[in-house]
């Protein structure tokens, strides 16, 4: 009788996970996320282990997930692309090794370990034969997957041909290689930018982007979307003598494909589990999605000796981090308005864990994201927490809606002053455009407190300010008196002198600081530094037309426009002067653009993490000569590569043919006294090679 309710409930998770296995690799279009997942799975392998006579062959613990969709021509592997047991915490991945120990040969040498990022998404096997890549394609159920080979080669980190030179290996006459294709962070968060302007599909995350993106018909689709490679397998090889998975991967970066650069090799299983620790805290500074870390005996004689579980060799598991996406009930959906008049949706949820924090509230985006995605108050639904940022609503579960959820009405009137919002044409945002609204002027005087460095005035405090009107604008806080501040909840004598020394302080900023601060749309750091290199005051800026702004390096039509605009409009006009009356510094003795030095007439962009803060790195540059903008254009003369870099920028760099320097090299350049053609914009420079 026992055997028989397990029987029914083994069968039943079966057909559940098949269903949701399904929806995500054929679908794209999962309902469950990846820990509820696991769950189930654990769930199901549980059970099978206490009754091994219930297992069988089609079991989803038995096979990799997975089919190929139609459309596409079906590849049979050289080899099982299998996929891994898991692991969570140290004893797990103690427990594996004492499990698969034994199957280690008494001949083989002594254990070490290569750890490898577990990349978020669509594995991918490409064949080369004499050097050329000849097919690519899916892991599919990882004996047949499909064939994408066309929109492979639209792949450009992907090597169309091995290049044999002199001081690197001949390619096999045959060669097979195991990848991943992924998208950059900033790349997917940038494309789907573009879909959302474009009213097209805005996809959940960079996994769903990249998989689909692979699976199109259409190759010029394709290739219209940022993927990245990264490879970290040989699969099959006539030729060269690869004894270890280290080996391999050098092998790998030497024929010229992109190989990860976060691998380790640890000789002890506990600097193993250190590693992996360690590493959870270190996610969210890769540029890429990574959800675990893959530990592989490094031996590759010894992992094939070990053989195979079910589809798993014994060899390798994976180290799995905590998930980021939860689902959740949507309790009702609320409303910021930011210091611009932008409305801004926020979700109100059902509390839930989510990466270790207790998640009440998320972002929604814009009210257009909400109706594109059908997302109604009352419904289950995704979300996502990438780091320690605000969490934000995928999307719904529509399949498991009950009938009782209320589709959204996009609000008329600003919820903070009650005043008729407006939605300019052309743009998704809504704005309140009541100057009075109180909404605002809390966020505009935090905004500026925040980038004048006015310690100890945050949102809290500009709202106990608005409230009890003491301040209309953030000029104001220069004429706030002792007696205002005392007043106010929570303010000492001390806490009140140190606020006013801070405000007192802040009258001396930088030019580019006080242009910041300003709240120009589109006026960040980078762009009120340019500002300070043409202009040596607010008076200055203020009288310049929108074809003098655009044309400065790195300045947008855009923001030119907004530059003019803000400039035109009294209230502001009134609030430069109430700066002047109150002393702010609003010129600069001098310009702030070197007229000498080794980098006069360069423009340099910088990405990446460097050794200093890029603050200081620009500050170098300007001091010399040179010129720092946002963005990479035919105008640009270097790209500055620091670790980490954006893909946007990089590959930007790459299709303008524009020079690439690292830290070190950019050093030298300033240390030089060589200022002749060489240096000269436009002048021919050597492409460095950089690696990811």
């Amino acid at each position: 009788m026992i055997l028989d309710e397990v029987r029914e409930q083994v069968d039943a998770l079966r057909q559940e996970i098949r269903q949701h296995d399904h929806r995500y690799y054929v679908l794209d279009a999962p309902i469950i996320s990846d820990a509820e997942y696991d769950a189930l799975l654990d769930e199901l392998r549980a059970l099978e282990a206490m009754y091994p006579e219930l297992v069988t062959p089609d079991s989803p613990t038995q096979r990799v997930a997975g089919a190929p969709a139609e459309g596409f021509v079906k590849v049979e592997h050289p080899a099982p692309i299998l996929s891994l047991d898991k692991a969570t915490n140290a004893g797990e991945i103690r427990a594996w090794w004492e499990r698969v120990r034994r199957y280690v040969p008494a001949d083989a040498p002594p254990p070490a370990w290569v750890i490898e990022p577990k990349l978020d998404g669509l594995t991918v096997v490409l064949h080369y034969l004499d050097g050329a890549f000849v097919l690519g394609a899916t892991r599919g159920d990882g004996s047949i997957g499909e064939d994408v080979t066309v929109n492979l080669r639209t792949v450009r980190m992907l090597p169309l041909r091995i290049p044999a030179s002199s001081d690197g290996p001949a390619p096999p006459h045959r060669l097979v290689v195991r990848g991943e294709a992924i998208m950059l962070i900033e790349d997917f968060e940038r494309m789907n930018e573009r879909q959302a302007e474009a009213g097209e599909k805005v996809f959940a995350n960079p996994r769903n982007a990249a998989a689909g993106s692979l699976r199109q018909l259409d190759s010029r689709i394709t290739a219209a979307r940022p993927i990245t490679l990264l490879c970290y397998a040989v699969v099959e090889a006539e030729g060269p003598a690869i004894e270890t998975q280290w080996e391999a991967l050098a092998y790998l970066k030497t024929l010229g494909f992109p190989v990860s650069s976060y691998v380790a090799r640890c000789e002890s299983l506990e600097d193993v589990i250190r590693y992996c620790e360690d590493w959870v805290g270190k996610r969210d500074t890769v540029p890429y999605e990574v959800d675990g870390l893959v530990i592989k005996v490094d031996h590759l004689a010894t992992q094939e000796a070990m053989g195979v579980v079910g589809r798993a060799p014994r060899g390798a598991v994976a180290f799995k981090f905590p998930g980021r996406e939860a689902t959740t009930h949507l309790a009702d959906i609320g409303v910021n308005v930011g210091r611009t008049g932008v409305l801004t949706p926020f979700a109100i949820l059902e509390p839930v864990q989510l990466g270790g924090v207790m998640i009440s509230k998320a972002t929604l985006h814009n009210f257009e994201d909400i109706q594109r995605k059908d997302i109604r108050v009352g419904d289950t639904v995704v979300i996502r927490r990438a780091g320690d940022v605000i969490p934000y609503v995928v999307g719904p579960l529509a399949a498991a809606r009950t009938g009782g959820e209320q589709p959204y009405a996009v609000p008329v009137r600003c919820p903070s002053c009650g005043e008729p919002v407006v939605s300019p044409e052309g743009e998704v945002a809504i704005y309140c455009v009541n100057v009075a609204c109180p909404a605002q002027r809390v966020r505009r005087v935090e905004f500026f407190a925040g980038v004048m460095d006015i310690e100890g005035l945050g949102e809290r405090t500009a709202r106990l300010l608005v409230e009890r009107g003491l301040v209309e604008d953030a000029a104001d806080l220069f004429t706030l008196r002792s007696e205002d501040l005392l007043a106010l909840e929570g303010f000492a004598e001390k806490s009140v002198e140190k606020l006013q020394a801070a405000i007192a302080a802040s009258r001396g900023r930088p030019l580019e600081q006080v242009i910041a601060a300003l709240g120009i749309r589109g006026v960040g750091w980078v762009i009120a530094r340019l500002l300070t290199q043409q202009y040596n005051s607010v008076d200055a800026l203020a009288q310049a037309a929108q074809e003098e702004l655009e044309a400065i390096a790195g300045m947008g039509p855009h923001t030119a426009s907004a530059i003019v605009d803000w400039f035109s409009r009294p209230r502001h006009q009134e609030f430069v002067e109430k700066l002047r009356r109150a002393g702010v510094k609003l010129a600069q003795e001098a310009p702030a653009h070197a007229k000498e030095g080794p980098l006069v007439g360069l423009t340099f962009v910088i990405t990446g993490t460097l050794s200093q803060p890029r603050e200081e790195v620009a500050a170098l540059i300007e001091r010399h000569g040179g010129k720092v903008v946002s963005s990479v254009s035919t105008k640009t003369s270097y790209l500055v590569v620091g670790e980490a870099p954006g893909g946007t920028k990089f590959r930007k760099a790459e299709q303008l043919g524009v020079p690439m320097l690292e830290e070190a090299q950019l050093l030298e350049m300033v240390q030089s006294t060589d200022t002749g053609a060489a240096d000269a914009p436009g002048a021919s420079q050597p492409m460095l090679p950089l690696g990811l």
